[in-house]
């Protein structure tokens, strides 16, 4: 896997302005939902089961993050909390690209093994996590 720094090509797709567009719009959306007391989301998984599925405590991990309780937000869900540290990492970042106009950074893999091992991370996490919300499940 490597990292380059880069300018964007022509007619390249500009991830730091649609992924910080598409973070700013959600968290609008969602504040407005809440602000408006619609009904939260409901989770058919669980409603099936009774256990949780793999983003039960989403929603709960993203107001603690987003209120500072960050303990709470961990506890929720390690996995969401997790990608909202990175997501507001990568948000700063691509906002100071978009106002600096410097060469964007870009992961390329090498080898179709470095791509694998990324997916099977991914999956790891994905189940670590689940382990975790199905070990903590009845203390929510």
């Amino acid at each position: 896997m490597q990292l380059c720094r880069r300018r964007l090509a022509p007619g390249e797709i500009d991830h730091e302005l649609l992924w910080l567009s598409v973070s700013l719009l959600s968290l609008v959306a969602a504040a407005a939902w809440l602000a408006l007391g619609l009904p939260w989301p409901h989770c058919a998984f669980h409603e099936l089961t009774g256990l949780p599925c793999v983003t039960c405590g989403a929603t709960r991990s993203a107001i603690a993050f987003f209120h500072g309780n960050i303990v709470s937000a961990w506890k929720w869900n390690p996995l969401v909390f997790a990608f909202l540290c990175g997501l507001s990492i990568f948000n700063v970042y691509g906002f100071l690209v978009l106002v600096t106009g410097v060469p964007r950074l870009r992961v390329a893999f090498v080898t179709q093994a470095e791509k694998k091992c990324t997916r099977l991370i991914v999956i790891a996490a994905l189940a670590l996590n689940w382990i975790y919300l199905l070990s903590h499940w009845r203390n929510f």
